[in-house]
């Protein structure tokens, strides 16, 4: 009985031509996204919203939390990375609403602190005494505070030259 001996090459490729592939092409690398109004928007919800949180659980815990400051800002640049592609303006603009989203959020935790200090609302010191919150702000100011804002435009700014990559 005579043993049969596979063809030379590629053992899956049976019944295909010589220099032919047996299966189809990878389709075209789609096209680099420059969309610079969504990544604005996107950004500019990301921010809101991740300041918000940052300022809930900052004034939950009545201390600020540096590497909250870096998610803030990372959140702010990959979403607006992601959704407005490469544009050389985002990561700059995803800093600047970053430093926003911080200082944002410690106005929030200002105001917790001091609606459970004053066993009022939050949202009343927020909206009806912000000229006072400012000023409280401004007094608890100290060079931690500059460096969560740095860390937090940092990371904007990586975030969105990560994201749109």
């Amino acid at each position: 009985m005579s043993q049969s001996v596979p063809p030379p090459g590629n053992p899956f490729a049976q019944g295909a031509a010589p220099g032919q592939v047996p299966y189809a092409p990878l389709p075209p690398a789609p096209p680099a996204r420059s969309n610079v109004g969504l990544g604005l928007v996107a950004a500019l919800v990301a921010a809101l919203v991740a300041g918000g949180v940052y300022g809930a659980i900052a004034g939950g815990i009545e201390r600020e939390i540096g590497w909250a400051a870096v998610g803030v800002g990372f959140l702010v640049g990959f979403a607006a990375g992601k959704a407005g592609g490469n544009n050389p303006a985002l990561p700059v603009v995803s800093a600047v609403l970053s430093l926003g989203a911080v200082y944002f959020g410690q106005l929030i935790a200002l105001a917790i602190i001091g609606g459970k200090e004053l066993h009022v609302s939050a949202t009343t010191i927020f909206f009806d005494h912000f000229d006072v919150l400012t000023q409280a702000w401004k007094e608890e100011l100290d060079p931690l505070s500059f460096l969560f804002f740095a860390l937090a435009a940092f990371a904007a700014f990586s975030g969105s030259k990560k994201a749109s990559a």
